[in-house]
């Protein structure tokens, strides 16, 4: 099932599913008890919005081998976790703002985890009950501010550094599927979920035996080779094979 949040003009947004091409609104907790309602409105009538509203951003560093190898970096012995704020958050079709601090803002294509129910020290072979789906994002990066800090806070937590949608999938399989990037129609990223250095279900372990997580929390589980600059102007399109296409325009902060 496809799970949605939209909005159309005149109410206030809302979570629903989709069902060929049109949306039908969903009553109660998503992740608990809810309802479905006769979808109805053509998808093409309403704003779709990020489809989760986390109270974290956790984010997996260097988890493809030639995404460090094009950075000159070795490849974790652990997953390298950092967090973004929840005020990067941008909906699908928003743009993406770049900041006047930066001079090389770059795009990375990623799977996106979104958790289902709370879990803490949650061991691998049952991390895949606490996943509601999957989504596809755009960890958004100040790559020269990410080199000259040292750490990562300041060039992944920009306003609008954080994309993701446009809707969740709970039945998607992460275990092999094609991600890419393209930006302004140039291909710039193409790898298989396949290639990380640390699986999804390993990542929920380890992460929750560091914090708990919580239902709607998400975890943007890496970039595969190919990052590359934004400039103004620009349109990304991340598209991950069986999850659909989020795209966002590129603009100058004014």
């Amino acid at each position: 099932m496809r799970i949605v949040r939209y909005q159309t003009k005149n109410e206030a947004p809302r979570y629903g599913w989709i069902l060929e091409n049109k949306v039908g609104p969903i009553e109660g907790d998503i992740y608990g008890e809810y309802r479905r309602l006769e979808a109805e409105t053509p998808l093409t009538e309403v704003k779709l919005l990020a489809p989760a509203q986390p109270s974290k951003i956790i984010c997996i560093g260097r988890n493809y081998a030639e995404h460090a190898r094009e950075h000159d970096v070795e490849l974790p012995k652990l997953p390298l976790i950092f967090l973004k704020p929840p005020s990067s958050i941008i909906n699908p079709g928003d743009p993406i703002i770049l900041p006047p601090q930066s001079q090389q803002i770059e795009h990375e294509a990623e799977l996106v985890v979104i958790i289902g129910k709370r879990g803490r020290n949650i061991i691998a072979e049952e991390a895949q009950n606490y996943v509601y789906g999957y989504t596809a994002g755009n960890d958004v990066t100040a790559r020269d501010l990410q080199k000259l800090d040292g750490q990562w806070t300041r060039a992944k937590g920009f306003d609008t550094f954080c994309p993701f949608g446009p809707w969740i999938d709970t039945e998607f399989d992460p275990s092999d599927a094609v991600i890419t990037c393209k930006v302004s129609g140039q291909p710039r990223q193409m790898a298989s979920t396949r290639d990380m250095v640390f699986s999804v279900n390993v990542l929920i372990a380890f992460i929750s035996s560091v914090m708990t997580l919580e239902a709607g929390d998400i975890i943007f589980t890496g970039t595969p080779a190919g990052v590359g600059p934004l400039k103004p102007g620009d349109s990304v399109e991340v598209e991950i094979e069986g999850l659909g296409k989020l795209v966002n325009p590129v603009a100058a902060q004014k």
